[in-house]
């Protein structure tokens, strides 16, 4: 019996295919940028992209360090190695602390992150001096000893200090403004009073030891680390196995100011193709990227475009063009009255969609009402058509930022308006070239509802439209979708507290992004907030991730993506990308014994996660079976996944043993069947 278990458990080795646990977090982190390098023994430690890696010197191996491997936070600052009790030390903006070993084991020392204080906390610099570390922050200094792993003092003096020095029995410390607060390391040094401005002593004392820069710069130079370029994930989509993404060229209120670029992700080779070496048209700076799309006839043609410099179309991965005001119909977005010398190179592109003819359609902001901010241009001919419409207007001013658009599954283009002075939302019907704007703030109740951003927008499985604003998540239904003085949904969650009272679905948070899942469950991305997880049906919280309690990397989400065919969501944060594998798949429309099967296929006696079923129809009937035929679990499909924690009813693990996987269609017609070796 042992050997024949054994002979199973190889041949569905070969043939188990590898894919994520459900819950498993991933990060793609940049390594690109050298920032610091500090020696320690046979290590460079380097800070690069303000993430953090280690090269070894004598085997020439590199191992990178992020949230998955133990660090606590994201964005570190500053680092510094400590010889004496051989740790590095690396602080974040902020102003949590890691303290790092040389076998890589990391100790987190939070006190200063979580001290709630009205005194800025950033951390401007490190400095060592025997076993402690000496930081330099918004409101004075603070004393780490790094053999203990402990905040020992701190020095609250209410000014800025850059920098910090210790020579002979004095300790000094440097202000932004320039001056000097010295006093002798025996004093009470927590004592305002024992620090005095002092000109006696040298600005030497406070310079840097910068050897390992110097000497090993040219080496890491010739690094090559994985991941992406950036950690700037403003803008992405998942299509064909690769995720396309830019980095964003709009937050409330200006620019972003990131360099410009696409990164695009085979998942398949996990090789990101990053294309940034751009001249645009007019020598200006290529930054501020807000959008990213393919061409449906040939995935090697896409467009990207940008915050100020119009257009971009490649093609394998070469620039084409860079279509501006001067050679093609786009406009400036600046008024030539009020800006004569630099308005027609100011050229503002948001947001890029094809239509299902291969159309592509692009919103250029103006500030002028005359200007069109609408065109479509059809890559294969060649031809510009552009809009004014009178739905682009109101009160004399024009819908600026129309960005973040979606194709429905009528053919119709959204776009939301993210611009205070008239948020709203834009239909554009292609084939008739007719527009629609809803912005009657007015929910189901008449009850009005004052909103500044529109910031995403998407379509469910069933048809309806939710938009994320500023002041909460609403839904248009197809009834509010075909009459715009309608206004709009907020959906109800009863309090379930006997009462008959209710609230409304994330009423006020700040919403950025929304993605809909094989299941047909939203995930909402916020501003502060974190990511949310709410059911098909609207009435339940399945989950809240922040950076408290999970792995994600920031509680701002500036976008999401789904792989419908993995159920992995990538999320891109301003502490740059993660992703999270999802327990939903999209559905197929008919199960088949090829496309339904079982990870991880065998079941070792190590594993103790979940056990996925993939390839099933919406809401499809699962069950169960033990080899007798005995009703092991059951169940119903996420969109087309099926999740078993490999226990029996009553809670307990089941034997070694060939266990049958037997499905059928929510109307009860016959499934399929695979099956799962399970070994103890």
């Amino acid at each position: 019996m042992i050997r024949r278990v054994a002979l199973i458990t190889f041949i569905l080795l070969q043939c188990s295919i590898l894919l994520a646990q459900v819950g498993t977090w991933r990060t793609y982190m940049s390594y690109h940028e050298p920032q610091q390098i500090v020696k320690a023994d046979n290590l460079l430690f380097v800070r690069a992209s303000n993430s953090l890696y280690q090269y070894n010197l004598t085997d020439h191996s590199i191992s990178t360090f992020d949230k998955l491997s133990g660090l606590s936070d994201t964005y570190i600052t500053h680092i510094a190695w400590n010889k004496k009790v051989k740790r590095l030390i690396a602080v974040y903006a902020n102003s949590n602390i890691d303290l790092i070993d040389l076998n890589g084991n990391i100790n987190n020392v939070s006190a200063l992150y979580r001290k709630a204080m009205t005194e800025d906390k950033t951390i401007n610099n490190i400095y060592i001096h025997e076993a402690n570390a000496y930081l330099a922050t918004g409101f004075g200094a603070v004393k780490i000893n790094m053999e203990r792993m402990e905040i020992s003092e701190s020095y609250i003096l209410n000014q800025n200090i850059v920098d910090i020095a210790i020579s002979g029995q004095n300790i000094y410390i440097k202000t932004e403004n320039g001056n000097i607060l010295a006093s002798l390391t025996t004093n009470n040094l927590q004592d305002p009073h024992n620090w005095t401005v002092t000109t006696d002593v040298s600005q030497s004392v406070f310079d840097d030891d910068n050897s390992a820069w110097d000497d090993y710069l040219p080496t890491i130079q010739t690094l090559k680390t994985d991941g992406p370029l950036y950690n700037y994930f403003n803008h992405m989509y998942f299509n064909g196995g690769k995720l396309y993404s830019v980095g964003g060229g709009w937050r409330d209120g200006g620019n972003f100011n990131r360099p410009g670029c696409a990164q695009i992700f085979d998942k398949s080779t996990q090789e990101w193709n990053v294309i940034s070496d751009v001249k645009p048209f007019n020598g200006h700076t290529f930054e501020d990227a807000t959008s990213i799309v393919y061409d449906p006839a040939n995935a090697k043609h896409f467009f990207m475009s940008t915050c100020g410099t119009g257009l971009y179309e490649f093609l394998d991965g070469e620039l084409v063009k860079n279509h501006t005001a001067d050679n093609s119909p786009l406009v400036s977005a600046l008024n030539p009255e009020q800006n004569p010398n630099s308005y027609v190179d100011y050229v503002r592109v948001d947001g890029l969609i094809f239509d299902n003819d291969g159309t592509l359609w692009i919103t250029c902001s103006s500030e002028s009402t005359q200007k069109d901010n609408v065109l479509s241009y059809n890559p294969a001919s060649g031809n510009w058509k552009t809009y004014n419409d009178d739905a682009l207007k109101s009160d004399k001013k024009i819908l600026t930022i129309l960005r973040h658009p979606i194709l429905d599954n009528n053919g119709y283009i959204w776009y939301v308006n993210d611009h205070h002075a008239h948020p709203c939302l834009l239909r554009i019907d292609p084939r008739n070239e007719q527009f629609v704007r809803y912005d009657r703030h007015v929910n189901q109740d008449d009850k009005n509802i004052t909103l500044y951003y529109y910031r995403a927008v998407i379509e469910d499985l069933q048809g309806n439209i939710w938009v994320g604003t500023d002041q909460g998540l609403f839904m248009y239904t197809p009834e509010q979708q075909a009459d715009n003085k309608l206004g709009f949904t907020q959906v109800k969650v009863p309090r379930n507290d006997g009462s008959d009272f209710a609230d409304y679905l994330l009423d006020g948070v700040d919403i950025t992004a929304i993605a809909i899942d094989g299941a047909n469950r939203k995930w909402i991305g916020t501003n502060g907030n974190g990511l949310y997880l709410i059911s098909a049906d609207n009435m339940q919280q399945i989950a809240h991730f922040t950076t408290e309690n999970s792995k994600l990397l920031s509680d701002n989400i500036e976008s999401l993506a789904i792989d419908q065919s993995s159920g992995e969501i990538y999320i891109g944060t301003d502490n740059g990308l993660c992703s999270y594998q999802t327990d939903a798949t999209e559905a197929v429309t008919e199960m088949d014994k090829d496309n339904v099967y079982a990870y991880p296929n065998p079941v070792t006696p190590e594993y103790t996660g979940l056990i996925t079923i993939v390839g099933l129809t919406l809401n499809a009937d699962v069950k169960i079976l033990s080899p007798s035929g005995k009703l092991i679990a059951e169940g119903r499909s996420n969109g087309g996944t099926f999740t078993w924690d490999g226990n029996d009813k009553s809670g307990n693990r089941v034997a070694s043993g060939i266990y049958m996987v037997v499905t059928a269609t929510s109307s009860g017609d016959k499934g399929t069947v695979c099956k799962i070796a399970i070994v103890r």
